[in-house]
């Protein structure tokens, strides 16, 4: 498939379909109606199939179903319809089925508006449905990486046997980058042995989250939480940028995390050492290394599309032991270079101003 300029929503179900899947079952929501059309143009031509579910509480029990049988499936929606499907993908999680689900996430709370936000991370990240599960979660920052992440994230939904998210800000979702599409549509995967077919073969396999003895829960749980803790080893993502020598290091991801960049190059100009840590997986979250920069920073600094949600992490990574300061838009505003260059410039400026005068308070 050749390099292709293409939204990073199409991108995503493209590289989805690379990455074996053959089922999507999805009900339309702004920013990733792409995703949806796409599906419905592409997966019957991979011969996969595609159901426009009547609600998307609906769509993610149609997932499971999927998943159920060993089918590569997925589901896509934006915040809202996240949450009316969080209760199914508990249900994912409890019985052990992989599938993807994607977020384009836009403003909230409640409808918000339809333009980028990053408000959903504790959603995605801290569990959003009931129960002791976690989900996987991806966060591309580039159309590229859209359709590499879709196929890593089926990959590690069946190695885990789990619900993997994709959680990607409408900004680029919508955009339009250069893809290069590296290999051809992989054929659907062979039916796992646990699946259930409706065969004789497979009768004697059993699909549930329910376990009604505590101690019989408590054993699955803790299954679930060895699993988790494995991932947490063997998966955790991020990018460095220019942090080998810098003292103020910015943590960001996403359409952020491009903005950084250049705000790290404006402060290298003017003398200030920054450099950018960028999560590509939320959870399992980059915590050892950013506890690897700690002793050569004197600064830590998080941006985000939100009032303040991934920062929560940082600092627990951080462990007190140097400051974390944050900087927020919300709404659907994107964070331009310019502001967060002058804010930071201005918190340093600050801070200078507030130790001479400490200082001249003890002459």
């Amino acid at each position: 498939m050749p390099r292709q300029l293409i939204k990073g929503n199409e991108a995503l179900v493209k590289g989805a379909i690379l990455g074996g899947c053959r089922a999507f079952y999805g009900y339309p929501i702004t920013p990733a109606n792409e995703l949806t059309e796409a599906a419905a143009y592409y997966l019957p031509q991979a011969g996969g199939v595609f159901v426009q579910a009547e609600s998307e509480v609906a769509a993610i029990n149609m997932v499971f179903g999927a998943a159920a049988a060993g089918v590569r499936a997925m589901t896509a929606s934006s915040g809202p319809g996240i949450s009316l499907m969080s209760e199914g993908i508990s249900y994912l999680a409890g019985a052990e089925l992989p599938c993807v689900v994607v977020n384009i996430m836009r403003g909230g709370p409640g409808l918000g508006n339809i333009a980028p936000e990053q408000g959903d991370y504790f959603q995605a990240v801290k569990g959003g449905g009931h129960g002791n599960y976690r989900c996987l979660v991806l966060a591309p920052a580039t159309a590229q990486e859209m359709c590499d992440l879709a196929k890593l994230a089926f990959e590690l939904a069946d190695r885990y046997r789990n619900p993997v998210m994709i959680v990607a800000d409408g900004y680029t979702g919508q955009m339009m980058e250069p893809v290069d599409f590296y290999s051809t549509a992989a054929a659907a995967p062979r039916r796992p042995e646990w699946a259930v077919c409706g065969t004789a073969e497979t009768r004697k396999n059993l699909i549930t989250s329910i376990y009604l003895q505590p101690d019989e829960l408590e054993r699955h749980v803790r299954k679930l939480a060895a699993k988790y803790r494995e991932a947490e080893e063997r998966e955790t993502r991020w990018e460095n940028y220019r942090t080998e020598d810098a003292d103020l290091i910015f943590v960001g991801y996403g359409i952020v995390a491009r903005v950084l960049k250049s705000v790290v190059e404006l402060l290298r100009e003017r003398g200030i050492r920054a450099g950018l840590l960028r999560p590509v997986t939320l959870y399992p979250f980059p915590a050892r290394e950013i506890r690897r920069l700690v002793p050569q920073a004197a600064l830590f600094f998080v941006v985000e599309m939100s009032t303040g949600q991934m920062v929560e992490d940082v600092r627990l990574a951080v462990e007190g032991e140097r400051p974390v300061e944050f900087y927020g838009r919300c709404g659907g505003n994107v964070p331009s270079v310019e502001e967060v260059y002058e804010h930071v410039v201005n918190w340093i400026d600050g801070r200078a101003a507030e130790a001479v005068r400490e200082v001249a308070s003890h002459a």
